[in-house]
């Protein structure tokens, strides 16, 4: 089975962790705090999960998911992730993340800001776009005439095809919503941000399959 790796480990990164061991994956968990710091949320999972350095959950991961702030990213280890499957989960905010000229004028994306820093690795953007409990709590089956779907972004179709089976896998159908750079079409300020899954202070959320997500891509 494959192991997940988990560049961060908050809200996101530790919703995702826990969906994949509930589907049956091994997870290495990591954070900028040092591996000690995830004892708890190592024990909340189970034999399943360990937790490790940045660098080791990296290179542990047949896929590695990368869920830290933006302005972060240089600090991401290139070399314990060539050759792998990258999910990205980040957003752009300046308040947090300071400005970034190439951002702010609109001529890449934070994806792709990522990618240019793993030049050996295959990045995929999803996960960005929706509040962390509805991702807990919206998670189906395959085939459940409820299940909620997700966009995903990038550049390499393999990628994007292992990245696919691996939401399948966790309860989520995804919507090819093209290219990295096509990743804006659900970055902050636009309809697919959070709208179709329902207001924040729904903890429950609310589902959307894969023509309401499409729409609300459209709509950007």
């Amino acid at each position: 089975m494959t192991t997940v790796g988990f560049i961060g480990s908050g809200n996101i990164g530790g919703t995702v962790a826990k969906l994949a061991v509930a589907a049956g994956y091994d997870v290495v968990l990591s954070n900028s705090r040092g591996p000690e710091t995830l004892t708890d949320l190592v024990a909340e999972l189970g034999p399943h999960a360990s937790a490790g350095t940045v660098a080791q959950a990296g290179a542990a991961g047949d896929l590695v998911i990368v869920s830290i702030p933006l302005k972060a990213y240089p600090t991401v280890p290139a070399g314990a992730l060539a050759g792998r499957v990258v999910i990205d989960t980040n957003n752009y905010y300046p308040q947090r993340d300071g400005q970034i000229a190439e951002l702010d004028d609109d001529s890449t994306t934070s994806s792709e800001l990522l990618q240019r820093h793993l030049p050996d690795a295959r990045v995929v953007k999803v996960f960005n776009n929706i509040y962390s409990k509805h991702l807990a709590s919206l998670a189906r089956p395959a085939g459940a005439a409820d299940r909620t779907a997700l966009p995903i972004a990038g550049d390499d179709p393999t990628a994007k095809a292992t990245v696919t089976a691996f939401l399948d896998a966790i309860g989520y159908d995804a919507v090819d919503a093209g290219a990295l750079r096509d990743g804006r079409s659900y970055q902050p300020d636009t309809p697919a941000y959070g709208g179709p899954y329902g207001p924040f202070s729904n903890e429950n959320g609310t589902p959307a399959d894969a023509a309401t997500v499409r729409r609300a891509l459209d709509a950007a």
